[in-house]
């Protein structure tokens, strides 16, 4: 057997060489959330040994309905770190490296991006979000974006495009018409979904960014200002596991798929 007996079942799907280079990539996972955390999960089972997780957040209890690493005994702590442990468990041998960190355009120049063979944005800000696109393409990374996840409940929605060629999705309009405003012309694919649903029942309690926010207070170790995401939302939505996991699994696939397209033929080799 020609590589590690875990991927075995994707050697007999892709071949050795895939497997292989998927060994050899390198991957940042910007956000840990509903999306990124099944995405590191898929890449780390796909073979994937180098990956960084970028995420300044900690673990809710109301992450747990939709985030792998998110359970009601690690409340309070690290998501990247806690993410990182179960990793971990899957291939002893991953080298992940987690940081506790924002993305955001105040701090970009201590990220290098260049460095990375694939850039997985699965960040909710918009400002940040279009940061870390325009850095990525300008470094020459390949970049696949998760638009739109939460306020989604048919999965059979979900697709995959140019940025440019999106329909339906309000989020990769926004993405679009400032990209155009700064005069980006670049392209990449994005994970999307035009499903709209109706507005939900306004007498819902919201708690997630109120006084009485269930996200627990936390202060980093390092003394650093810990970003409050919940506190700077206008609006809390609605977000389901099969939505955001398969988002998730869609940005993995682009990544196995790019790599496996890539790799040599057995044929061509000789």
């Amino acid at each position: 057997m020609a590589v590690n007996p875990i991927f075995h079942r994707l050697e007999l799907l892709t071949g050795t060489l895939a497997v292989k280079k998927l060994n050899e990539i390198k991957v940042a996972v910007f956000g840990s959330g509903g999306v990124g955390s099944w995405v590191a999960e898929a890449l780390v089972r796909s073979g994937v040994k180098t990956i960084t997780l970028v995420d300044n957040d900690v673990v809710c209890i109301t992450n747990v309905n939709r985030q792998l690493q998110a359970t009601t005994k690690n409340v309070g702590q690290c998501k990247v770190d806690q993410l990182k442990l179960r990793l971990e468990l899957l291939n002893p041998h991953v080298k992940v490296t987690a940081l506790q960190k924002i993305y955001e355009p105040d701090n970009a120049d201590s990220f290098d991006l260049a460095q990375y063979d694939y850039v997985l944005d699965c960040i909710d800000s918009l400002s940040c979000k279009l940061d870390l696109i325009q850095r990525t393409h300008a470094g020459g990374a390949t970049l696949y974006s998760s638009m739109g996840a939460a306020c989604k409940l048919d999965p059979t929605q979900i697709q995959v495009a140019s940025i440019w060629e999106t329909e339906g999705c309000g989020l990769a309009r926004l993405i679009r018409r400032r990209l155009r405003k700064e005069g980006f012309e670049g392209d990449f694919q994005v994970v999307f979904t035009p499903e709209v649903l109706p507005p939900m029942e306004k007498n819902i309690n919201v708690a997630c960014g109120t006084h009485s926010c269930l996200c627990p207070e936390f202060t980093p170790e390092d003394g650093s200002e810990h970003k409050d995401w919940c506190s700077t939302k206008k609006v809390i939505n609605g977000s389901a596991v099969h939505i955001t996991a398969t988002f998730g699994m869609f940005l993995a696939g682009m990544v196995v798929q790019d790599v496996t397209a890539r790799a040599p033929s057995p044929f061509e080799i000789f």
